[in-house]
């Protein structure tokens, strides 16, 4: 696992910078344009705090979970299909699971990386209470993250026509984005689509990251929130070392 992930940093040694410039623009354009641009029109708090406060935390777990899925989805695709890396790590003497394991790992290292400068860029902005709140922060944006890209990259290594990466992007992953507490609570949509956003993993991370944020984290709330984005990760992994035996011992 060790070897996979070194040949990872290897290539990401080529790139670092320009995604780290990324990691940082992207938040904060976002914090300036809706937060603090379209936020002013908000008339009154949303659920109770200022619109910018509400949206900053949310906007950090949804752009850790899309960023996860673009790494493993359409990374563990183009890995398995167009360049072949993975073919050729099974030609070693690393096992399938190694490879996942390895690849897997980078991806939470880049999710962590974006979260990191998101949460900098967010303690510019004055939307911490202190530096514990933010290091609280951090953690829980990774694991929103890491947790769906174990499922993605395990049903990613199967795809092979990048169409339907595409297709899930639109029609499973922006809607997430969009209604799962994000830019506005979800208790305003009907009920029924309420119950269906709190089933989804996305607004166990937003409603994780943004109580941690205002420092109304409850001690239930969280453990049901980690629980649940915990063992979405260890099912990912279970079903991945499944897929990628599958796929690369043919």
């Amino acid at each position: 696992m060790s070897r996979a992930l070194a040949y990872w940093l290897f290539r990401y040694r080529r790139t670092w910078q320009g995604t780290i410039v990324v990691s940082v623009a992207n938040p904060l354009l976002f914090l300036l344009a809706i937060g603090a641009g379209l936020g002013s029109l908000v008339r009154g708090d949303v659920e109770g705090v200022p619109y910018l406060e509400f949206f900053a935390p949310g906007m950090l777990a949804a752009a850790a979970f899309q960023n996860a899925f673009i790494d493993a989805g359409f990374g563990v695709a183009t890995a398995r299909g167009r360049e072949r890396v993975y073919q050729t790590a099974v030609a070693t003497p690393l096992s399938p699971g190694a490879v996942m394991g390895g690849h897997l790992l980078f991806i939470g290292l880049r999710v962590f990386v974006g979260a990191l400068a998101f949460v900098l860029v967010m303690a510019a902005f004055g939307l911490f209470s202190s530096a514990g709140t933010a290091l609280a922060v951090l953690p829980a944006a990774t694991l929103t993250g890491v947790a769906p890209a174990t499922v993605v990259a395990a049903w990613a290594v199967t795809v092979t026509d990048f169409p339907r990466l595409n297709t899930v992007f639109r029609f499973v992953v922006m809607p997430m984005y969009l209604f799962s507490g994000t830019f506005f609570s979800v208790e305003q949509l009907p009920a029924a689509l309420q119950s269906l956003m709190y089933a989804l993993p996305l607004w166990h991370g937003a409603d994780l990251c943004r109580s941690l944020a205002l420092g109304t984290a409850t001690p239930g709330m969280t453990l049901l929130h980690v629980a649940y984005l915990g063992a979405l990760a260890v099912a990912g992994v279970l079903v991945g070392r499944a897929t990628f035996r599958k796929v690369l011992y043919v």
